[in-house]
């Protein structure tokens, strides 16, 4: 704590917040490390981008029901037993791929559901408290520090557990990364039993933040983009890694992708967040969309390790350009919206309603080219279409009008900045 609060300076620093960033570090740490081979693992044993289809489509199904379920809880219940929920499925999901092993391509729906489960309570607990341990004066230390632990994570864990595999026999580097990932999991459910419990109230009030997108043309803007988000992602998040696979034959190869993309991704960040200014945001987001729908062609030709290094460096400039504004965006309009410091948990669970409603899509259209197409042919040209969302993202978001000070509610939420590549749950 002593330590903490001189690297930090003046900004007070309270038990609750330490605990917090403690439990996003190991969070992001875990998924850095496991995530992104989970799908590898599995492309070893079924070798069906079918099967690979229908464990992300079970997770991005139960994603936004157990989003409305966390929603209740935390406002009915405790945030912090909806925390220590979506940490103990995430740890029981570790725990069954390993108890499976070999098998576990078997049990796909069984694995993708508790995963979706485990990203679907925690994402929405951790956005709440992160709103209620931190105040205006140390929520942007608490947001900057939780990026750069999930930066610093998404650099070492998948080189790391890349190396590991690599060294072991057969699928026991597997194990022992599945198992480092529980671990750290099992710990963070221990860290949380010191959180101070925080007592809901209110009701629960989901279907008003929905039908107040009829009311607000910002909030039903912002939706429709979520949507063209998710469209891309879907598929893109699964797919690039197992492609990296594919042409390599090595999971090294992906921990040095994961590498490559975190660290310019890292510095781009870094510069995004201090550079943006308002006024820009929205050409940003074109500029941002446009090269992640070009940066396709890099990849859809001609599939190489090169190529895809590439196509890394070239998105992970990109989607600092158009997530940073976007993100700010999206919370400039929940904060200007109707009861946004009351409906906060709602405002999360709709947009996170919108956004795995286009991963769905996006996954289902996938299913579906594989199904009716040849994958060689089929796959570049369904990529060549859902690759579109980020871009016509903008095309919502020019329409989004900003009143300046007139009041309202101004806040942000923990988010995960997440990449292609990288199945760490919510995006925003």
């Amino acid at each position: 704590m002593k330590l903490l609060q001189k690297l930090v300076g003046d900004v007070e620093v309270n038990r609750d917040l330490v605990l917090l960033l403690t439990i996003g570090g190991l969070y992001a740490l875990s998924i850095a490390l496991s995530n992104t081979f989970v799908n590898v693992y599995l492309w070893k044993q079924s070798g069906e981008f079918l099967d690979i289809a229908l464990y992300n489509l079970s997770s991005v199904v139960m994603q936004p029901i157990t989003f409305i379920l966390a929603g209740r809880f935390a406002k009915k219940i405790d945030r912090v037993i909806v925390l220590r929920l979506g940490v103990s499925f995430l740890s029981v999901f570790f725990f069954t791929v390993l108890f499976l092993g070999e098998n576990a391509a078997q049990y796909l729906i069984l694995l993708g559901s508790l995963l979706g489960i485990g990203f679907g309570f925690y994402w929405l607990a951790f956005n709440v408290l992160t709103f209620e341990i931190t105040e205006p004066e140390t929520r942007d230390f608490f947001n900057g520090f939780l990026g750069l632990l999930t930066s610093f994570a998404g650099m070492i864990g998948p080189i790391l557990a890349g190396f590991i595999i690599t060294r072991m026999e057969k699928l026991f580097g597997y194990k022992i990364i599945f198992g480092i990932s529980l671990t750290l999991f099992v710990i963070a459910v221990i860290t949380s039993l010191f959180l101070k419990r925080r007592p809901a109230t209110g009701s629960f009030s989901f279907l008003s933040v929905l039908k107040e997108r009829k009311r607000n043309d910002n909030w039903r803007h912002i939706l429709h983009a979520h949507f063209f988000q998710g469209l891309r992602e879907g598929t893109f998040v699964f797919v690039i890694v197992v492609w990296v696979y594919i042409a390599t034959g090595s999971e090294l190869a992906i921990g040095t992708y994961g590498l490559v993309a975190s660290a310019v991704s890292f510095i781009c960040y870094f510069l995004a967040t201090r550079l943006m200014k308002p006024s820009f945001r929205k050409k940003s987001i074109l500029i941002g969309g446009t090269i992640l729908y070009l940066a396709i062609f890099i990849i859809i030709t001609d599939l190489n390790f090169t190529r895809l290094i590439i196509y890394a460096v070239v998105i992970s400039i990109a989607y600092p350009m158009l997530l940073v504004p976007y993100v700010s965006l999206t919370y400039d309009v929940i904060g200007k919206g109707w009861k946004a410091a009351e409906m906060r948990v709602e405002y999360i669970v709709v947009r996170e309603l919108f956004l795995n409603s286009g991963r769905i899509t996006s996954v289902l259209a996938f299913i579906f080219t594989i199904t009716v197409f040849n994958e060689e042919h089929g796959i570049p040209g369904l990529f060549l279409i859902l690759g579109a969302g980020h871009l016509v993202i903008y095309f919502f978001v020019r329409k989004v009008k900003i009143p300046l000070n007139k009041g309202g509610e101004t806040y942000s939420f923990s988010r995960q900045q997440k990449g292609e590549g990288d199945s760490g749950g919510t995006s925003v």
